[in-house]
């Protein structure tokens, strides 16, 4: 049951096979909003319970993630750390060296820089699989955390990617052999993002027309050229508005930006909500406008619930849209290709209707997270193989 003791106790489920789950430790830095908590939570509740048994350890207790994992019964272990030179790293590396003794822990899996904090210490206790994640390009790193991450790479089983592009990315830029990369596409949960006509909730609820994003705001995320691309494009349909659903530092200056295009009371800010399904069903065309991105999960989401796509072409944009097929890439950085394949969809209803039908089908069929936790249950299985453990 999830805890914010110091050394909590792991839930005993019930499971039916021949032999005990292997217990595993997923580590993220918190466990709110953000795409890469989203992936360790799906994993931790998707994965079979009867093959492993997983654990998480965060940096933060609390977060939209940290209450289903509760919700869940996963084991949960709080290493409050503020500083890798803070006295909290001292007390949270002996929390963590301890639990990683007493529950047995036979693999680590860092998805994000606790990679840095952790693997040292799953090493030094000789923890049979030790892995690591890259999820996005290390350049948005700051330079200190980009070069600490580095150093784990010498000493992990094998380092987890989301997409071909961060498989390159690994390989072109940061030189690791291709045998210590692993490929784990990212899930989509179809009993929660699936297509349904509903009407549209506030604060857009009186807009014929939805244009829209859901992000982390941040400035990789470039929803200024979407905002810059909506004002050129806002009278193709009157009543038409802007949806960008997220928390994050760029907002003041989204904000700020929408006065300057007059956009104040077309453009329409959400926190980030648990509620995501219920906003991308509203949307009649969702928009990634990011200037780095490795995979999606807002994309994907919005792909399963049928929305028409748009999106830029970098990163592992392109593994999901296939331009004119599913959806339509534009240039990254290129407001005038944004706002044609916008301009494009807009008046072609048709167009936009088979877009999203495509888009839905391909998500559900090719990226469900039952293939996503089946894949990764691989990748587990198969290192521990390697190491004698299973």
């Amino acid at each position: 049951m999830i805890t914010n003791a110091p050394e909590p106790v792991a839930t005993d489920n019930s499971h039916t096979c021949h032999r005990n789950p292997t217990p595993i430790l997923l580590t993220v830095r918190d466990l709110d909003h953000g795409g890469i908590e989203r992936d360790v939570t799906k994993i931790a509740l998707m994965l079979d319970h009867s093959r492993f048994e997983p654990h998480v350890a965060s940096y933060h207790s609390g977060g939209m993630r940290f209450e289903q994992l509760k919700h869940a019964c996963i084991p949960f272990l709080h290493l409050p750390v503020s500083s890798l030179k803070s006295a909290s790293a001292l007390s949270a590396a002996l929390r963590l060296w301890r639990y990683i003794r007493e529950h047995s822990i036979r693999l680590v899996h860092a998805y994000d820089p606790t990679a840095v904090f952790v693997v040292p210490i799953a090493k030094a206790l000789r923890v049979p699989a030790v892995l690591s994640s890259t999820l996005g390009y290390r350049e948005l790193l700051d330079p200190r955390t980009r070069r600490q991450v580095r150093l784990t790479d010498k000493f992990v089983d094998a380092v987890v990617v989301n997409c071909e592009a961060m498989r390159r990315h690994m390989i072109e830029d940061e030189h690791i052999s291709t045998e210590y990369i692993e490929l784990c596409y990212n899930g989509v949960d179809a009993t929660q993002f699936y297509p349904e006509l509903v009407g549209k909730p506030e604060p857009v609820a009186e807009a014929s027309f939805l244009i829209g994003a859901v992000c982390v705001l941040r400035p990789e995320k470039a929803l200024d050229l979407l905002q810059e691309a909506f004002a050129r494009v806002r009278l193709l349909k009157a009543g038409m508005k802007l949806l960008l659903v997220g928390s994050g530092p760029d907002l003041p200056r989204l904000v700020a930006n929408a006065e300057r295009l007059g956009l104040q009371n077309d453009c329409k800010f959400v926190p980030a909500t648990s509620l995501v399904a219920n906003f991308l069903r509203a949307l009649d065309i969702f928009v990634l406008s990011s200037r780095s991105e490795a995979f999606s999960n807002a994309l994907l989401e919005a792909m399963a619930c049928g929305c028409c796509v748009i999106g830029s072409r970098v990163g592992g944009i392109p593994e999901l849209i296939a331009n004119e097929e599913n959806g339509l890439l534009f240039q990254p950085g290129d407001t005038d290709d944004l706002v044609a394949k916008l301009t494009a969809v807009i008046q072609d209803e048709s167009r936009r209707r088979a877009f999203g039908a495509k888009a839905a089908e391909f998500a559900r069929t090719k990226f469900s997270i039952e293939i996503a936790a089946r894949r990764m249950a691989s990748i587990y299985e198969n290192i521990l193989r390697r190491k004698a453990i299973l």
